[in-house]
């Protein structure tokens, strides 16, 4: 079955062009002196992303290759005003990064509900004959044609906004955690990359206080440079503001399994180190004491660890405790404000990305001979 959980489209966009002003001059019986009376064309509409809490994934722009706004009206006689374009709003779920699919730069961001961004501004209508009449110039011959359409073909990306990004490799035991701490039912077996999308939840704490963890699927070594599913979906753990990492308590050295976690997200994005980190020590029912304090001597002492089991509930208590802590710490929450006002988007690199059968081809837009008027070199001010 075909997943519903899409993170990443390549649309075509174009806003809308501006409508020439028209060049008329009134001649009625009884009026003989009647004069220029040439409206202005419209305005094209723009192209307008709007953040959206209802949505979480992609999925609804999936097939919606092209979008295009549209054109503005011509100017008519008697001074009217030609039509305005209709804009078009196109809904995204907050955390959309959107890129210049040909040149790989970034171009905007949506973080918030509601935040509207323009994507592609609409060209504005030409002035018509009546706006150029003056005392020396009684009756100009002549208006502006609209500004043109602007196009792009762009990629969005989303990267989920979670508190808590669970960070481990295969079979950690990430999604038996977030089906124990919340209602999220993510798909739960003995075999590894089990995960193939992420997953979100929500985790109550006391007092009806709340916490988001973002579950994703597992890395290697090497995910970094694209192997596994690692590459796909680091990018959803970017701006989680504590990362979770989390080492079985069979794993042969726990500290090297978790410094090799570390060099992952290096390799992908030094600026992740800069986040808060809690190591968990999973499937610990597996263990006795004697060899949980054995394990205790060998683990890294620059963070805070808790041994935990999500199927007999051991240590849940205290790593709810531990995240809610951290999460509300002073110095994560100045890392945040920094952060996000510092916020720096890395160009997309477009060399390895593979061909997804885009479709460039699109209609054709036909001139008008109307549209090229006998003054065309005239500038907007």
């Amino acid at each position: 079955m075909e997943s519903n959980f899409v993170d990443y489209v390549k649309i075509r966009c174009r806003s809308g062009k501006g409508g020439r002003g028209s060049m008329h001059l009134k001649h009625v019986k009884y009026n003989p002196n009647g004069g220029p009376d040439g409206g202005d064309g419209g305005n094209g509409g723009s192209i307008i992303l709007r953040g959206n809490h209802n949505y979480w994934t992609l999925l609804h722009l999936r097939f919606q290759r092209h979008i295009y706004a549209e054109h503005g009206g011509n100017g008519g006689s008697d001074k009217c005003h030609g039509t305005n374009g209709k804009d078009i709003y196109i809904d995204v779920p907050c955390g959309t990064v959107v890129y210049n699919a040909e040149t790989g730069k970034y171009v905007c961001d949506v973080m918030e509900d509601g935040q509207e961004v323009v994507l592609l501004k609409g060209g504005r209508g030409g002035l018509g004959n009546f706006q150029f009449r003056t005392a020396t110039n009684q009756a100009p011959r002549y208006a502006q044609p609209g500004e043109p359409m602007q196009e792009m073909t762009v990629i969005m990306e989303l990267k989920l906004l979670a508190d808590v990004g669970l960070v481990g490799l295969p079979n950690a035991g990430k999604s038996t955690l977030l089906s124990s701490l919340s209602a999220a039912k993510p798909k739960i077996a003995n075999y590894p990359f089990t995960t193939l999308e992420p997953s979100l939840g929500i985790v109550s704490y006391r007092d009806n206080q709340s916490f988001v963890m973002a579950d994703i699927p597992g890395i290697i070594e090497g995910a970094a440079e694209g192997k596994g599913l690692g590459l796909r979906f680091l990018r959803h753990i970017e701006r989680n503001s504590l990362l979770l990492f989390m080492v079985p308590g069979d794993t042969d050295d726990i500290r090297k399994e978790y410094e090799l976690l570390l060099n992952e997200l290096q390799k992908f994005n030094p600026e992740m180190l800069q986040k808060h980190r809690v190591l968990a020590v999973t499937k610990c029912d597996l263990l006795d004491e004697e060899l949980i304090d054995m394990l205790k001597h060998d683990l890294p002492s620059d963070l805070q660890v808790v041994f935990i089991s999500s199927v007999t509930g051991m240590g849940i208590n205290e790593l709810k405790d531990i995240l809610w802590r951290e999460l509300n710490a002073e110095s994560n929450k100045i890392q945040g404000v920094i952060a996000e006002d510092t916020l720096v988007h890395r160009d997309k690199d477009l060399s390895d990305m593979e061909d997804d059968g885009f479709d460039e081809e699109e209609e054709e837009v036909g001139e008008d001979i109307d549209d090229i008027e006998e003054l065309e070199d005239f500038e907007y001010v």
